[in-house]
């Protein structure tokens, strides 16, 4: 069994210990853990608008997770997905405002899409500068820049771009070519074709880490970067350039939300999706094709969870929290199980 499959085997492990942690807790508060999997399933996939909304939850996860896991493969850890997708989907509603004249929906999508992936990509590299050029470590960097990307992004919203016709911390509505159409089906769920183009955009990745010169690079740094200086792989650019990749793809999650839902951006719209993006990352376990499991399975708690307040009397939507932290305390719970392991052979 090869070691991609032990570690899909190991994650999938995790998050059975976790769910069974979970309704175990579930039992003792008094609730029937039957009834809350029932309503949980039933709140994700019990009709159109509950499944696109599912998939409307977990679009921005399959980018936060792909921010977090590329850096992961050159050895460093990206805590400022948040602050990057608050960048990039600023800029998203800015060049809505900046390109109301494009006519040509097409032209529309990919002049925000580029907008978005370059703000947030250069947003995650400012942490790589300073990790490369300075030394100062990416997880602090990018903690203080999420900071100063909330800070930033409602000076702009409120002083720059801001809706005169609103009363609400919000941009002027993107013009009708910046607008992504949903699927009927979903009964009007924010969520269409593109949802299908970030599944395609993780095997995009995936295959691009295997197999391209750059993701070699990547994976070399990560894994011993004296070894790969030795070989002339400059460990300074691997660092530049993954934070880079990955300022992107969460600057991407704009897309998702100012061109597929609000037509604007707005304050507060990220339900954390930038540090559940953390977990989504860890419970794939550094397998890149993993994200998209592991990003359904978060957006399936993220809009289960919402009916548990109305449908049970004794748990609330808080319950997923639970289940998200015990999902990922059974992932990690391996090094524990290996360190008694070594310590009882040794």
């Amino acid at each position: 069994m090869n070691r991609m499959m032990k570690a899909s085997l190991k994650s999938i492990a995790g998050v059975l210990l976790g769910l069974t942690l979970a309704l175990i807790v579930c039992h003792f508060a008094g609730e029937s853990p039957w009834k809350v999997l029932k309503v949980l399933f039933q709140s994700s996939f019990g009709s159109g608008y509950d499944f696109g909304m599912t998939l409307f939850y977990a679009a921005p996860l399959f980018l936060t997770g792909l921010a977090v896991s590329i850096p992961i493969r050159a050895g460093l850890f990206n805590v400022g997905g948040e602050g990057q997708l608050l960048i990039g989907a600023l800029a998203a509603a800015y060049a809505g405002v900046v390109g109301k004249n494009i006519a040509s929906p097409v032209a529309a999508v990919l002049f925000a899409t580029a907008f978005a992936f370059v703000a947030g990509g250069i947003w995650g590299l400012i942490p790589g500068i300073l990790k490369a050029k300075r030394g100062s470590h990416e997880v602090i960097t990018t903690i203080m820049m999420n900071f100063i990307a909330a800070g930033l992004s409602s000076y702009v919203t409120l002083y720059l771009i801001k809706d005169p016709e609103s009363s609400q911390a919000e941009t002027m509505l993107l013009p009708e070519a910046f607008h992504l159409k949903p699927f009927e089906k979903f009964a009007g769920a924010p969520m269409g074709w593109l949802i299908f183009v970030l599944i395609a955009l993780v095997f995009v990745i995936h295959y691009w880490m295997w197999n391209s010169v750059r993701g070699y690079e990547l994976k070399a740094v990560g894994e011993n970067e004296k070894a790969a200086e030795t070989y002339g792989i400059s460990k300074q650019s691997a660092w530049m350039f993954a934070m880079f990749m990955a300022g992107g793809m969460a600057g991407l999650v704009g897309v998702v939300e100012v061109l597929g839902n609000a037509h604007r951006f707005k304050l507060g719209f990220s339900a954390d999706y930038g540090f559940v993006g953390i977990a989504v990352a860890l419970l794939a376990r550094g397998n890149i094709l993993g994200i998209i499991p592991s990003a359904l399975l978060f957006g399936i708690l993220q809009k289960g969870s919402a009916s548990l307040d109305l449908e049970t009397d004794k748990v609330t939507r808080d319950l997923s929290y639970i289940i998200q932290g015990l999902i990922i305390l059974g992932v990690v719970a391996e090094g524990l199980f290996e360190w008694r392991k070594k310590a009882k052979n040794a």
